[in-house]
């Protein structure tokens, strides 16, 4: 049976009705998946926004989900991206192996330390910190990616960055599955805190990020545009 799906601003968003039903997809289908929120919903350039339509775009953000729940898709659920990944982990650990790219040098050791600390015996096929400065580097481990075959591939570079660079790393390695991660091996590894719970399950952790980091402000205006075209259903 197909999954249901809906057009949010010319972006392909699917119904995912809980953790299980989610990871379960994931088990069988490989594919980008590509968190859906506010911003990327308002400021995504076309071609992100194609990329996406032509893999699987998920409810990374309470605002997609209202939507989704607007237009008929009242199950969706939020599942936010930097939990996807570890639970990911947790449920195919023992059977997949992972390649981690992101982050700058010392989140990204932290991360590979904690990982083999919390999951003995994890498959890390390879990995790689995120500055990436060069063409050569950039290909070379495209490379690696091709010829070491994991069965996970997750990015931490931010938006579209790490959605441009998966897409290249499908073109070679198809039977993977990709997910991008923006800074959760930071919220990971403790080097950035994560809204208190009441912010996530009030949907509105994006506040609490402003309220971190005011120089993000002009990101965070998506989300006055996001709401201002909701309440006039212009979604």
């Amino acid at each position: 049976m197909e999954r249901s799906s809906r057009d949010i601003a010319g972006i392909r968003t699917f119904e995912f009705t809980s953790w299980d039903d989610m990871l379960n997809h994931i088990g069988n289908h490989p594919s980008v998946y590509v968190a859906i929120n506010a911003e990327k919903i308002i400021s995504a350039p076309d071609k992100l926004r194609k990329l996406i339509n032509e893999n699987t775009g998920y409810c990374d953000g309470s605002g997609a989900v209202k939507v989704l729940h607007r237009k008929g898709l009242d199950r969706a659920v939020r599942l936010p991206g930097c939990e996807l990944w570890l639970n990911i982990i947790r449920k195919y650990h023992d059977k997949w192996s992972f390649y981690i790219i992101g982050a700058n040098p010392v989140v990204h050791d932290d991360t590979i330390e904690k990982l083999r600390s919390e999951f003995p015996g994890i498959k890390i096929a390879g990995h790689r910190n995120g500055f990436i400065k060069t063409d050569d580097e950039r290909h070379r481990l495209i490379d690696d990616v091709a010829e070491t075959k994991p069965d996970a591939v997750f990015v931490a570079m931010g938006t579209p960055k790490q959605e441009y660079l998966m897409a290249e790393m499908k073109q070679r390695h198809k039977d993977a599955v990709y997910v991008g991660l923006g800074g959760s091996y930071d919220v990971y590894t403790g080097a950035v805190k994560r809204a208190p719970k009441i912010w996530q399950n009030l949907g509105i952790e994006f506040m609490y990020r402003f309220i971190k980091n005011p120089s993000r402000w002009r990101r965070q205006f998506n989300y006055v545009i996001f709401v201002y075209r909701y309440m006039l259903n212009r979604l």
